[in-house]
Parts: structure tokens; C-alpha cells; sequence
């Protein structure tokens, strides 16, 4: 397992929102071309919904860069810890350690499906001085499903995260937040994806 701190920023976007240029933010010398991915998350948590309510999400995604089981923790305003392991097999369970690590919040109660989120991501990545990494956006199509209300409807929307990869980078997510606002982004209200679906 690996676990390292996330800072990032989330937008709503309407449906024919033109991703501005960041290329040319103040502290950028250029953006990488855009990379697109499928993304398909498994979201778990208990009965009653404990991780949720502790602003904790758990979840098993295929595609993209960073495969794997996800358990994200609260550390601060936009900050959250991100534990990582690996993939594993479909009819694995939720990993043992990543499990413990929410012991306090579950009590033991079972851990199970609450959620599908399938993502059409394109990233562009913000590059400084020596072409390195600053911050990543993704500009993601989201199609959402409660497993545990399968009478429930699908949600689908469209949202921008902004992301630091460099502790250095906080400036260049404020201009970043700027420049999205300016061209008819806002603000997203929700913590996360899973949030924003369950309406917590």
C-alpha cells in the first residue's frame, strides 16, 4: 500500500462548457496534450452509511493511471490523504487494511456495493520550468448509480478538477480556479462524486 496527501478543486461545468486555455496561467509554461480515459469506480461503505457521513470514500476503479482501491481520509480544506492498493481480483473483498484503517468509523459492520460511477476523463497537465508537472485538470463526464437503491435513476453531469502535483503549486490552482470561474464554471458544493450522488 501507498498513501500520499490529494489538494484539489472541483467545478461544475455545463454540458457545452469550453475548457479555457491554461496553458498560459501566471507560474505555467505550457499544459501537455490532452489523455483520455474510461473510468469505472465501485463506491462501498456500510448499510447506514458510515464512511460517508465521516467524509471518508472507499472505492475499487479500473482505468486511468492509478488503478487500484482508493480510500480517501479528510486532512484539511480541499486536502484529503489517499491510500492506495492494488487492483486485485473482481470478486475480491474490500482489501484488510484498507478496512482497518476505517474501523473506528465502521465498528465492524460489513462493508459492501453502494455505488457505480463510470467517468469519460480528458487530463491536461500544467507544466513548469523543465516541463515539470504542476497540476493536473480533468475534465470529467460523469454517469452515476446507486447500487444500494436499484430503483433509483441514473445521475449524470459534468465536472472539472483541478489538482496540485507539486507542493508548490497552490498558486497555480487559484489561477487555474480564476480562469475556470471566468469562463462560466462554478464552484461545486459537493466533496466528492460519491457526495454529490448520495446528496450528503
Amino acid at each position: 500500500m501507498s498513501d500520499h496527501l490529494e489538494t484539489e478543486q472541483k467545478y461544475d461545468a455545463d454540458a457545452d462548457f469550453a475548457l479555457p486555455d491554461l496553458g498560459r496561467l501566471p507560474g505555467v509554461s505550457g499544459a501537455a496534450p490532452a489523455r483520455r480515459f474510461h473510468l469505472s469506480a465501485t463506491y462501498f461503505d456500510t448499510e447506514d452509511l458510515d464512511l460517508i457521513g465521516s467524509k471518508r470514500t472507499l472505492r475499487r476503479r479500473t482505468g486511468g493511471t492509478d488503478e487500484g482501491w482508493h480510500l480517501k481520509l479528510p486532512a484539511g480544506v480541499d486536502t484529503r490523504r489517499e491510500v492506495h492498493a492494488p487492483l486485485g481480483e473482481d470478486a475480491e473483498p474490500v482489501p484488510a487494511p484498507l478496512a482497518a484503517r476505517v474501523e473506528d468509523v465502521t465498528a465492524g459492520r460489513p462493508l459492501r456495493p453502494i455505488a457505480q460511477l463510470d467517468t469519460e476523463r480528458t487530463v491536461v497537465t500544467l507544466t513548469g520550468p523543465q516541463d515539470r508537472p504542476l497540476a493536473e485538470v480533468a475534465d470529467d463526464k460523469v454517469t452515476a448509480r446507486r447500487l444500494d437503491q436499484p430503483d433509483a435513476q441514473p445521475m449524470t453531469w459534468r465536472e472539472i478538477e483541478v489538482e496540485a502535483l507539486d507542493p508548490g503549486a497552490a498558486s497555480v490552482l487559484e489561477a487555474a480556479g480564476q480562469a475556470l470561474r471566468e469562463a462560466g464554471a462554478r464552484r461545486s458544493p459537493s466533496a466528492s462524486k460519491l457526495s454529490r450522488l448520495l446528496g450528503r
